[in-house]
């Protein structure tokens, strides 16, 4: 068996950070913003999140013009990564890295973030994962499975033998279309495709975490 994890939302909270500097951003551009809209964004590369935002203010611009955007909502962002520490990480999350660590079990990051190692850094988990696989190195975003499939590729792990967490609708479906095990950390609403759905690490706790390896052998 092997895990790999998506980052925002599963392992350490940056959404908010991401909406500050998406609704800063916006409202430069006198584009209407709110938290309901930066849902859309989770698990999505950080131009395509660009294209939504303008699709949003039915607005377009010049090539040159986008990429300083996401240049701009990027050095936002990073000045709120700077602030980060071991408090961003999300319930649960310590133990089952831990536990994992114990059992050998393979781990491998799969973020659509280009900005997933240096926040492993901040927050001190950098070193429990044998591969990370983030927005530098792949060039299709999630829902397309690439991401996953990578890092399936560097833990020399079959794809059917490989769990994923995520927290967002388009990784659920990126590793649906893996034929990976598929564990939604959040809202059942939202992640109802799914194979399981958890609140948070707590709610799924360990046992059953142990069973479905077990059962997975």
């Amino acid at each position: 068996m092997a895990i790999i994890f998506d980052l925002d939302g599963v392992i350490v909270d940056t959404t908010r950070y991401h909406y500050l500097a998406w609704k800063k951003l916006a409202d430069e551009l006198g584009i209407p913003f709110t938290e309901s809209d930066n849902e859309h964004f989770k698990g999505v590369s950080r131009r395509r999140c660009l294209e939504i935002l303008l699709e949003i203010g039915n607005t377009s611009m010049s090539e040159s013009e986008f990429e300083s955007c996401l240049v701009r909502k990027n050095e936002d962002y990073l000045v709120y990564v700077e602030t980060m520490n071991e408090e961003e990480i999300l319930p649960g999350v310590p133990e089952v890295l831990n536990h994992l660590k114990q059992r050998n079990v393979p781990m491998a990051l799969g973020s659509a973030s280009k900005n997933a190692r240096v926040i492993l850094e901040k927050v001190g988990l950098l070193s429990y994962f044998q591969a990370i696989v983030d927005g530098t190195q792949v060039t299709a975003a999630k829902p397309d499975p690439e991401v996953f499939l990578q890092a399936a590729d560097f833990l020399n792990a079959e794809n059917e033998m490989c769990i994923v967490f995520e927290d967002a609708q388009a990784g659920i479906e990126a590793a649906n279309k893996a034929g990976m095990t598929s564990i939604g950390i959040g809202e059942k609403e939202i992640l109802g495709h799914a194979d399981y759905v958890f609140t948070d690490f707590n709610e799924m706790g360990i046992d059953w975490l142990n069973d479905l390896l077990e059962k997975a052998g």
